[in-house]
Protein backbone atom coordinates (compact mmCIF):
# COMPACT_ATOMS: atom_id res chain seq x y z
CA UNK A 1 0.00 0.00 0.00
CA UNK A 2 1.47 3.16 -0.97
CA UNK A 3 2.07 5.71 1.89
CA UNK A 4 0.03 8.86 1.79
CA UNK A 5 1.48 12.14 -0.22
CA UNK A 6 1.21 14.90 2.27
CA UNK A 7 -1.05 18.07 1.44
CA UNK A 8 0.65 20.79 3.81
CA UNK A 9 3.26 21.05 5.95
CA UNK A 10 2.69 19.82 9.98
CA UNK A 11 2.74 23.39 12.10
CA UNK A 12 6.19 22.14 13.82
CA UNK A 13 7.26 22.59 10.08
CA UNK A 14 5.31 26.05 9.77
CA UNK A 15 6.73 27.30 13.09
CA UNK A 16 10.29 26.92 11.20
CA UNK A 17 9.38 28.09 8.17
CA UNK A 18 8.10 31.18 9.53
CA UNK A 19 11.16 31.65 12.14
CA UNK A 20 13.56 31.52 9.24
CA UNK A 21 11.14 34.15 6.90
CA UNK A 22 10.97 36.84 9.98
CA UNK A 23 14.74 36.38 10.41
CA UNK A 24 15.01 37.35 6.14
CA UNK A 25 12.36 40.39 6.85
CA UNK A 26 14.28 41.49 9.56
CA UNK A 27 17.60 41.30 7.23
CA UNK A 28 15.83 42.72 4.14
CA UNK A 29 14.13 45.90 6.32
CA UNK A 30 17.75 46.68 7.52
CA UNK A 31 19.00 46.74 3.87
CA UNK A 32 15.88 48.50 2.58
CA UNK A 33 16.13 51.62 5.10
CA UNK A 34 20.17 51.25 4.28
CA UNK A 35 19.19 51.99 0.37
CA UNK A 36 16.74 54.70 1.45
CA UNK A 37 19.33 56.22 3.45
CA UNK A 38 22.17 56.35 0.83
CA UNK A 39 19.06 57.52 -1.52
CA UNK A 40 18.06 60.68 0.99
CA UNK A 41 21.71 61.53 1.64
CA UNK A 42 22.57 61.47 -2.13
CA UNK A 43 19.75 63.72 -2.60
CA UNK A 44 20.19 66.22 0.22
CA UNK A 45 23.92 66.56 -0.33
CA UNK A 46 26.47 64.93 2.03
CA UNK A 47 29.01 67.65 1.86
CA UNK A 48 30.38 70.50 0.09
CA UNK A 49 31.78 69.40 -2.73
CA UNK A 50 28.19 68.08 -3.66
CA UNK A 51 27.69 71.35 -4.82
CA UNK A 52 30.28 71.56 -7.28
CA UNK A 53 29.00 68.89 -9.87
CA UNK A 54 30.46 69.19 -13.13
CA UNK A 55 28.21 67.22 -15.70
CA UNK A 56 30.28 64.08 -15.40
CA UNK A 57 29.77 64.18 -11.62
CA UNK A 58 26.09 65.47 -12.13
CA UNK A 59 25.13 61.90 -14.17
CA UNK A 60 27.72 59.95 -12.07
CA UNK A 61 25.30 61.00 -8.83
CA UNK A 62 21.90 60.45 -11.31
CA UNK A 63 23.46 56.84 -12.29
CA UNK A 64 24.41 55.95 -8.74
CA UNK A 65 20.63 57.23 -7.21
CA UNK A 66 19.18 55.45 -9.76
CA UNK A 67 20.79 51.91 -8.80
CA UNK A 68 19.72 52.67 -5.17
CA UNK A 69 16.16 53.32 -6.31
CA UNK A 70 16.24 49.89 -8.18
CA UNK A 71 17.83 48.30 -5.35
CA UNK A 72 15.18 49.74 -2.97
CA UNK A 73 12.53 48.85 -5.08
CA UNK A 74 13.82 45.43 -5.74
CA UNK A 75 14.13 44.73 -1.97
CA UNK A 76 10.41 46.62 -0.75
CA UNK A 77 9.23 44.05 -3.67
CA UNK A 78 11.20 41.08 -1.61
CA UNK A 79 9.99 42.35 1.93
CA UNK A 80 6.37 42.24 0.55
CA UNK A 81 6.71 38.46 -1.06
CA UNK A 82 8.34 37.57 2.27
CA UNK A 83 5.21 38.97 4.33
CA UNK A 84 2.87 37.27 2.05
CA UNK A 85 4.91 33.99 2.76
CA UNK A 86 3.74 35.02 6.80
CA UNK A 87 -0.10 35.02 5.88
CA UNK A 88 0.08 31.69 3.67
CA UNK A 89 2.16 30.13 6.81
CA UNK A 90 -0.94 31.42 9.03
CA UNK A 91 -3.53 30.23 6.87
CA UNK A 92 -1.58 27.33 6.88
CA UNK A 93 -1.60 27.13 2.49
CA UNK A 94 2.13 27.65 2.57
CA UNK A 95 4.28 25.42 1.05
CA UNK A 96 1.86 24.25 -1.61
CA UNK A 97 2.04 24.95 -5.16
CA UNK A 98 -0.38 27.24 -6.70
CA UNK A 99 0.03 25.24 -10.09
CA UNK A 100 0.27 21.57 -9.02
CA UNK A 101 -1.29 21.75 -5.39
CA UNK A 102 1.43 19.70 -4.28
CA UNK A 103 3.89 20.21 -1.69
CA UNK A 104 7.28 22.69 -2.85
CA UNK A 105 9.79 20.71 -1.82
CA UNK A 106 11.71 21.65 1.95
CA UNK A 107 14.90 21.85 0.43
CA UNK A 108 13.39 25.03 -1.86
CA UNK A 109 11.65 26.79 0.38
CA UNK A 110 14.62 26.97 3.03
CA UNK A 111 16.77 28.62 0.05
CA UNK A 112 13.66 30.54 -1.57
CA UNK A 113 11.25 31.14 1.38
CA UNK A 114 8.87 32.80 -0.70
CA UNK A 115 8.20 30.52 -3.18
CA UNK A 116 4.54 29.52 -4.76
CA UNK A 117 5.71 27.46 -7.57
CA UNK A 118 7.55 23.71 -7.37
CA UNK A 119 10.70 23.69 -9.45
CA UNK A 120 8.29 21.25 -11.93
CA UNK A 121 5.95 23.88 -12.51
CA UNK A 122 8.69 27.08 -12.59
CA UNK A 123 10.35 24.78 -15.41
CA UNK A 124 7.05 24.41 -17.59
CA UNK A 125 6.33 28.11 -16.89
CA UNK A 126 9.36 29.42 -18.44
CA UNK A 127 9.25 27.16 -21.47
Amino acid sequence: MAAKEKTRYSDAELVEFKELIERKLVEARAELKDYQDQILKKNTGSSDTDYKFNGLEDSSLLVEREYLSQQASRQAKFISHLEKAIVRIENQTYGVCRETGKLIARERLLIVPHATLSIEAKKSQNK
